[in-house]
């Protein structure tokens, strides 16, 4: 195994990277070496690829999905959200809208792919809680439906 020289400019372009984005971590890997950045961490993480490591956000998620509110549509993986099917469009839903189990509620684009967020259960919508074309987390609380 080769030694594994840390390219500061690389890490300081990663960190850059992810205040662009608004994400919490980022990874480059080069063939067995790689460097994982995290933001709200108070330390860099670099790992070899053979060494897994978790960040310490990933390990209780059960407590960041408890503090959702009650009726709330959380986001199912990291990306961006985009409240209309098309720009120009109306958008899927209002605050105020009654919407039907497994209605869309808007497109969740990770890795080029626009996946739809579907509602879990019928009901009125009282708030959006994110903005058009901004980046979410896991588990962030998208939109709420009493």
């Amino acid at each position: 195994m080769s030694k594994f020289d840390l390219n500061e400019k690389m890490v300081r372009k990663l960190a850059e990277l992810l205040d662009e984005t608004g994400l919490t971590e980022i990874e480059y890997k080069v063939g067995e070496h790689a460097i994982r950045v995290c933001r709200n961490i108070k330390e860099i993480i670099t790992t070899n690829a053979l060494t897994p490591s978790i960040p310490s956000q990933l390990t209780n998620t059960s407590e960041n999905i408890s503090d959702n509110r009650k009726g709330a549509i959380t986001a199912p993986m990291v990306g961006v959200v985009y409240l209309s099917p098309e720009p120009g469009a109306a958008p899927f839903i209002k605050p105020g809208d009654t919407v039907s189990e497994g209605q869309t509620l808007l497109l969740l684009e990770a890795m080029k792919t626009f996946n739809p967020v579907r509602a879990t259960h019928a009901g009125r919508v009282t708030e959006i809680c994110v903005s058009d074309q901004t980046p979410v987390e896991f588990g962030e609380d998208l939109v709420i439906i009493e």
